[in-house]
């Protein structure tokens, strides 16, 4: 599991430079958020493999009426490429297994990369709103049928 949470947080030091266009995060500066995500009771890491390369990866853990997605993020390198699309089907099964029909996640306002993705796979946002490292999100849900 150490090795996948290493990659994990090698593709979200990679996106969020890419996402902001600042100098990327170091493994060991965002590997701390994603152990924290990781120790809930539940939590799940799905990784993505393109020619057995880490090339996304999601994030999520239950909380008493919904599935939550903490981390969702593509490399770089393969944005475009459905890895993002992939990822959330398979968050959708994975709430199925559990018991969950609704899905919540919070996106920063301004990334409309991330939102089309979300909003073409079912996701709608709602008027609440969050800062949190100083920037604005907004919270998204995902009702299964």
């Amino acid at each position: 599991m150490q090795d996948e949470v290493r990659e994990a947080a090698g593709i979200w030091a990679r996106a969020k430079a890419h996402r902001d266009q600042s100098p990327e995060d170091t493994v060991e500066q965002t590997t701390p958020g994603i152990l924290r995500r990781l120790s809930l009771e539940g939590a799940e890491l799905f990784l993505a493999r393109q020619d057995g390369r880490a090339v996304g990866f999601a994030l999520v853990a239950p909380r008493p009426q919904t599935l939550e997605v903490f981390y969702l993020a593509v490399d770089p390198e393969a944005w475009g490429s459905g890895v993002g699309t992939r990822l959330l089907r398979e968050v959708d099964e994975h709430a199925r297994t559990i018991g969950r029909d609704t899905l919540e996640l919070w996106v920063i306002a301004d990334n409309d990369r991330a939102i089309g993705v979300y909003e073409r796979a079912g996701w709608v946002a709602t008027d609440e709103v969050q800062v949190d490292a100083g920037r604005l999100e907004r919270r998204f849900l995902r009702h299964l049928r």
